[in-house]
């Protein structure tokens, strides 16, 4: 957990190094990102049913070997596509070994008091990746350069590795892949994300309406929709469909997608404004970021469960939801010369609406499904939550790249023009945020106890 989620976040403040260093085009850094969050997101679903079939461990420990495998090979990439393949293969691995984290504490931990300490150490640790991969990030391209925000996961990977083998039950062998596992369904859904996310990011370069847009974005939603008909006729399908029966699960995921995408556009974006406009270095800019981690990570595990129980999921949820769009409004105001103090901190101390919202949201997505589906649900929530990132790293990184070239055309200064792309990529934003509070108040009907 700690390897997965420091590593999404010790990429973005290494993100300026690694486009000057291998001639990136601002649309295709997104791919950095969007390579590895497809692939783990596409994949989570399919990874989990396989580590039914074969046994939790060796999936774990296969997507632990693959992951610190591509971690060695980003490292020594030398070029934008070898970079991306690598990133490409750490997001399977990635998805290999988160899918069946969860299952095995839950497991390793039957008495109800153990397994919630288990699962808050989990979620703790989570946070603790999150704040120190922005500082670890910031420090390590600095000091060295930004190969070693790879080479970090060598000595993790091989630790995890080594622990696991002797601490983790071998358990049963798994169903058996004779039980069945829906593949086709999954090669349908990974293809449809990836080609809709790479007809978006050439938007900036071929234009909206253009007819290679228009094709591209049509062949993926009909190899989405193809996917839809494998689910409702396949034997074994990867999602059946009656999950979807629930307005709380379909709403909490639709709020949920809508969310992400708006705030992790966020992490990626501020950290350039802080590089490339007010002239941060990348430990600086780790740290100027340090605090929305920090309350996150606070709010999350100390504050929200207490209120949940006292004013339900939905409430929570929403008041989250309104701390996060206060802090987005304040982004789509930011000046080209801006004080840290006055300017970006409060958005960063109003960031704590996500460590509201996201347990309250998952308590919520969770509480709308039977005990048959718990495990598809959570897999669904997982899977919504990485597809929102690609989307909001993919659109909105694509929005603002257009608004700032169309700006430099007018004769802006550079650091007017990217301001002004931030800018659009934040009003969107707090577009989507607002969308999504409003599903959120009209969908979920959370009760007292989430």
């Amino acid at each position: 957990m700690l390897m997965t989620v420091l590593d999404g976040s010790i990429v973005t403040v290494a993100m300026p190094a690694i486009q000057n260093d291998l001639d990136f085009s601002p649309a295709g850094l997104s791919w950095v990102v969007n390579a590895y969050l497809i692939a783990f997101g596409s994949l989570l679903l399919l990874a989990g049913r396989l580590g039914d079939l074969i046994g939790h461990k060796r999936m774990f420990l296969a997507g632990t070997a693959v992951f610190t495998g591509a971690s060695l090979l980003a490292g020594f990439a030398g070029s934008p596509a070898l970079l991306i393949a690598a990133r490409f293969l750490q997001g399977v691995g990635s998805a290999m070994a988160s899918a069946v984290s969860l299952g095995i504490l839950v497991n390793l931990f039957t008495e109800p008091r153990e397994r919630a300490r288990a699962i808050a150490v989990f979620s703790f640790t989570g946070a603790a990746g999150a704040s120190l991969g922005q500082v670890l990030g910031g420090v390590l391209t600095d000091a060295l350069d930004w190969h070693w925000i790879f080479f970090i996961n060598l000595p993790i990977g091989l630790a995890a590795l080594l622990l696991a083998l002797p601490a983790l039950p071998a358990g049963r062998g798994g169903l058996g892949l004779a039980a069945g596992a829906d593949v086709l369904g999954a090669l349908l859904v990974t293809a449809g994300l990836m080609l809709g996310i790479y007809t978006v990011v050439k938007v900036e370069q071929y234009g909206w309406a253009s007819a290679r847009t228009l094709g591209l974005g049509a062949l993926s939603l009909a190899l989405l929709a193809a996917f839809t008909v494998r689910q409702a006729k396949g034997r074994n399908p990867l999602v059946p469909l009656r999950i979807f029966r629930s307005r709380t699960v379909v709403g909490a995921n639709l709020v949920q997608m809508l969310m992400i995408a708006a705030l992790f556009s966020f992490q990626i974006l501020v950290a350039l404004y802080l590089q490339k406009v007010l002239g941060y270095g990348a430990a600086a800019t780790g740290l100027a970021m340090l605090p929305a981690a920090v309350v996150i990570g606070v709010t999350s595990l100390g504050v929200s469960t207490r209120l949940i129980a006292r004013f339900g999921g939905r409430a929570v949820l929403l008041a989250g939801l309104v701390l996060l769009l206060g802090g987005q409004l304040l982004l789509t105001r930011l000046p080209v010369h801006a004080d840290y103090v006055t300017d970006l901190l409060p958005v960063m101390l109003l960031a704590a609406g996500f460590g509201l919202a996201l347990p309250a949201l998952t308590g919520l997505a969770m509480s709308g499904s039977g005990s048959e589906d718990a495990g598809l649900a959570s897999g669904l929530f997982n899977t919504t939550q990485q597809i929102g990132m690609a989307l909001g790293v993919a659109v909105l990184s694509t929005l603002a790249a257009a608004r700032t070239e169309s700006l430099t055309r007018s004769g802006h200064t550079a650091a007017e023009a990217l301001t002004g792309g931030y800018h659009v990529a934040f009003g969107i934003g707090s577009g989507l945020l607002l969308l999504a509070t409003g599903l959120a108040a009209t969908l979920l009907r959370g009760g007292r106890r989430a």
